[in-house]
């Protein structure tokens, strides 16, 4: 069943909305993508372009011969990536509103693949709210936390 489901990058400037069929998303874990995200590896949900709608176009960075990457200008956000001739588009799971919808389906370019990021389940975490440091100075900033 076919949802439409929104997103947009940091700032708020650029926003999407697209129609999604499944929660299937990948994991690329090219040197390219690794470096255009800042990340171990790039999160993406793979869809047709016309199944794509901008509230406001982003800009595009001709990232290789063969591709280009939407991001914000304001904020720098990272929003996907798509074929220079292609009819779809990757959009990176962290720009959509609700990205614990989405569930990782497979990987790509396992052949550069980080292996010490593969799975870090295993190492303590701390949340955010528990971080004193940063609460303080989003209090002292804001008068409350982030949503």
């Amino acid at each position: 069943m076919t949802q439409t489901m929104t997103g947009g990058c940091q700032c708020g400037r650029i926003r999407y909305e697209a129609e999604i069929d499944n929660d299937e998303a990948y994991l690329c874990h090219c040197t390219f993508c690794r470096r255009a995200t800042g990340g171990a590896a790039a999160a993406f949900k793979n869809l047709p372009q016309a199944r794509l709608k901008w509230s406001h176009e982003p800009e595009w960075y001709r990232s290789s011969p063969i591709g280009k990457r939407p991001f914000c200008s304001s904020c720098g956000t990272s929003l996907g990536y798509a074929y220079v001739d292609g009819e779809n588009i990757d959009l990176t799971i962290g720009s959509f509103d609700d990205p614990g919808f989405f569930r990782p389906t497979s990987n790509f370019a396992v052949d550069t693949k980080l292996a010490a990021w593969e799975d870090t389940s295993h190492l303590p975490g701390l949340r955010a709210d528990e971080h004193q440091s940063l609460t303080d100075r989003w209090i002292a900033a804001t008068g409350k936390l982030p949503d």
